[in-house]
C-alpha cells in the first residue's frame, strides 16, 4: 500500500465564505476524513492558513503572501493509504472543495526512498 497527498486546489483565492459556510464545509470535511478514517486509510492532513505566508524566488528574494489576487490558492491536504492512484481518486472524489466552482483535487503519490517517481 502506497501513501498519497490529496491536494485541495482553489480557482478564485479572491472569494471569500461568510463564517456559516466555512462552518458548514468545516464539518462536511471533517466527515469526508472520518469515513477515510473509518476504513483505516486516513494518514494526517492540514489546511494552510495566509496568516503570516511568505513566498521565497530564486536570489533569495522574499515576499509576504500569497495573495488572493493570484488565480489558484492551495487550501490543504490529506495524506492517505491506497492501494493505486485510482483507489486515491476516489477519495479525492468525496471531498467538500469540489462543491466550489473551479475548485479541484490533485492527487499525488508520496515519494519514497525507494528510487520511484
Amino acid at each position: 500500500m502506497e501513501e498519497y497527498a490529496l491536494i485541495m486546489r482553489h480557482e478564485d483565492g479572491q472569494k471569500i465564505a461568510s463564517p456559516e459556510q466555512m462552518q458548514i464545509w468545516m464539518k462536511q470535511t471533517m466527515d469526508w476524513i472520518g469515513s477515510i478514517a473509518a476504513q483505516n486509510k486516513f494518514v494526517s492532513g492540514t489546511g494552510l492558513s495566509f496568516a503570516g505566508a511568505k513566498v521565497v524566488r530564486p536570489h533569495h528574494v522574499v515576499t509576504d503572501g500569497p495573495f488572493g489576487e493570484i488565480k489558484e490558492t492551495i487550501g490543504g491536504f490529506i495524506i492517505v493509504k491506497a492501494d493505486s492512484v485510482e483507489e486515491a481518486a476516489e477519495f479525492a472524489k468525496g471531498c467538500p472543495v469540489l462543491q466550489g466552482e473551479g475548485n479541484s483535487m490533485e492527487v499525488r503519490k508520496i515519494a519514497k526512498n525507494d528510487g520511484a517517481h
